[in-house]
C-alpha cells in the first residue's frame, strides 16, 4: 500500500537513493539540480510513500508541446502552457509491481487535465518505451534540431513521448 503526497526538500536524500538505484550512471542528476526542480514547481512535483518510507517519485512541470528538456537542463514554464512535461519518474526496487509508477503517472494526468492543459509529453530513457506506450504515449520522431539536441543530450537512446488529455 502507497499513498501519494507532495514533495518536501526533506524527501530529497531519499530521492537521490532511488536515483541511484535507478538510473544508469550517464543518466544521474545532480543534488543541486533535483533540489532547484523542486523549488521550481513544488505542486508538480509527487512522491509515493509507504510504510518503509519514499518507494517512487515524479518531477514535472508546465510547457508546450513539443519542447524537450535535456538532461540535467532547467524546467523553463513557458507563459502559455499547453502540456505537462514529466520529466522523472523513477520507483525503488523495492517497491515494483505494485502499480506506483502507473499510479502516479495518472495522478499527474488528472491534475493536468484539471488545470485545462491537452497533452503530456516525456522522454523515454532506459528502454521504458513499453511502460508508456502502456499509458498512452505515443512516440514522436524529433522534428526540429532542438528535440535532436535535447534527445543527445541524455548520452543513451532516448525518445521523445507524447498523448492527448
Amino acid at each position: 500500500m502507497h499513498t501519494l503526497r507532495l514533495m518536501r526538500a526533506d524527501d530529497l536524500p531519499e530521492i537521490m537513493d532511488i536515483q541511484l538505484e535507478v538510473y544508469s550512471d550517464a543518466l544521474q542528476e545532480t543534488p543541486e539540480i533535483i533540489a532547484q526542480r523542486l523549488a521550481q514547481v513544488p505542486d508538480l512535483a509527487l512522491v509515493a510513500e509507504d510504510p518503509q518510507g519514499i518507494c517512487g517519485y515524479l518531477f514535472s512541470y508546465r510547457s508546450r508541446r513539443g519542447a524537450v528538456t535535456p538532461l540535467d537542463g532547467l524546467f523553463v514554464e513557458p507563459e502559455h502552457s499547453d502540456c505537462l512535461y514529466l520529466h522523472d519518474l523513477a520507483v525503488a526496487p523495492r517497491a515494483l509491481k505494485r502499480g506506483i509508477g502507473p499510479s502516479l503517472v495518472k495522478h499527474k494526468l488528472h491534475i493536468a487535465r484539471q488545470a485545462g492543459l491537452q497533452h503530456c509529453s516525456l522522454v523515454s530513457v532506459q528502454e521504458s518505451a513499453d511502460f508508456w506506450q502502456h499509458l498512452g504515449f505515443q512516440a514522436q520522431s524529433p522534428s526540429n534540431q532542438d528535440q535532436v539536441n535535447a534527445l543527445a543530450s541524455y548520452g543513451v537512446p532516448a525518445v521523445y513521448m507524447q498523448r492527448t488529455l
